[in-house]
């Protein structure tokens, strides 16, 4: 790898990955705030900006952005999640000059025109009933909420109908200008890149964006609980969740090797029982989400609504069998998968940009492929187990199900019992 970081007067830092045999490039603004940074009457904020920013400038209509970037064969987009928002491009190498200046363009002259924000107001509200008609994505939100009530980490990013309805153009203005700023943003590229061009382009494009964010993070309190809803659906759709460990938590890739042991393919532990051996399921997954001070383990799987409480009774048995019996063979398919998931993940421009964007924003330096991989290696069992039992012994087990019958209540009445054991 050949990485490559300069910080601009500004405080903005830009970072590229030179790939000199593509012939293509990805890059993008990887800023430090998402839905997490809304104050309590600005609720899907973060998301209705990224969207607004696509549409118009000062210089271009909305369909002038889309189609500058398609006319070159360039793709062009955004994502917002709780603690950033991304806008990114991939284009051919001779176009990376141009996608930087419509990327900076979009967000140093966004028109917030009336007209455009009422439709796209519109548009995110359809997005919102589109989420609610996917149990299986629906579920998380309902999740997320119950494990961090009243906060603003807890909140789905999309917002609701009645605070994007509420949202002016003033309000965006002043949200932009208090989170988006040089200390807090990074721009990252990777693949056919030169990195002076980028910090020259980036110096005389993006230097409205200085000093430092005008915001206080609420720090998050893992609450947990339970969150029953019956719905016609033809599965109960079961989601479950511990507090984890925060990004840089010196335990953080031991209890990611628990997590892909626990349920992080077809080998794992849940999928073996729960599809394999007892035919619950067609897929059931755990995961780890580490946001900056806090963390998020979870389980999901859709099923019977009949089968719901054993299913989760497996779950549970499982989480209490795994802490004492991890062997030397499942810590080192793991390790594993995640080198391997790793390495192949620098065979992708985008991927690689995406993820030196987040290590400055994390770890404020991108890290070696060397120091990743040994921080992989040092995991052993006996540090697997060790952040297995402080994952159970740090919360109580919550569980957010949506379902047709009783099942998904009698499920969270197993999960209440198991949580109150552990307490």
């Amino acid at each position: 790898m050949s990485v490559e970081v300069t910080r601009l007067p500004s405080g903005l830092t830009v970072v590229t990955d030179a790939m000199p045999h593509l012939e293509s490039a990805s890059l993008g603004v990887w800023v430090g705030a998402g839905s997490r940074d809304e104050l309590a009457d600005e609720h899907g904020i973060s998301h209705l900006l990224e969207h607004m920013a696509f549409k118009g400038t000062k210089l271009r209509t909305a369909r002038q952005i889309v189609e500058e970037i398609e006319a070159v064969g360039g793709d062009l987009n955004a994502a917002t999640s709780l603690e950033t928002t991304t806008y990114y491009a991939r284009v051919l190498k001779a176009d990376v000059p141009l996608a930087l200046d419509v990327l900076s363009d979009i967000l140093t002259n966004p028109a917030f025109d009336p007209e455009e924000l009422s439709r796209e107001q519109n548009v995110i509200i359809q997005e919102i009933g589109a989420a609610e008609d996917t149990p299986d994505d629906i579920v998380f939100d309902h999740l997320q909420r119950c494990v961090y009530p009243d906060q603003a980490i807890g909140r789905p990013v999309l917002g609701t109908r009645e605070s994007v309805r509420s949202i002016n153009a003033n309000r965006l203005r002043q949200y932009l200008a208090r989170n988006y700023c040089g200390s807090d943003m990074v721009i990252a590229a990777s693949g056919s890149v030169t990195h002076q061009m980028i910090v020259d382009e980036a110096e005389r494009l993006f230097g409205g964006f200085n000093g430092a964010a005008g915001r206080t993070r609420e720090p998050a309190r893992f609450v947990g609980g339970t969150y029953i809803e019956r719905q016609d659906l033809e599965q109960a759709h079961l989601a479950l969740a511990m507090e984890g460990l925060p990004q840089r938590h010196p335990h953080l890739f031991s209890l990611q090797v628990f997590t892909n042991i626990i349920g992080g393919g077809m080998s794992s532990r849940l999928f073996q029982e729960v599809r394999e051996i007892r035919g619950l399921c067609y897929s059931i997954s755990s995961f780890h989400m580490a946001y900056s001070d806090t963390g998020f383990f979870g389980i999901y799987a859709g099923t019977d609504d009949n089968d719901a409480p054993e299913l989760v009774q497996v779950v549970v048995d499982e989480l209490e069998r795994a802490v004492s019996s991890i062997t030397e063979e499942e810590v080192a398919r793991a390790k594993a998968q995640m080198k391997a998931s790793l390495l192949m993940a620098l065979e992708s421009s985008g991927a690689r940009a995406e993820q030196i964007a987040r290590q400055m924003m994390v770890y404020g330096r991108p890290l070696p492929l060397p120091e990743i991989v040994a921080k992989i290696e040092a995991v052993t069992v006996e540090s697997t187990q060790a952040a297995g039992l402080a994952l159970l012994a740090r919360s109580r087990l919550a569980i957010a199900g949506l379902g047709p019958g009783r099942g998904v209540e009698r499920a969270a009445q197993i999960v209440e019992n198991f949580a109150g054991a552990a307490a």
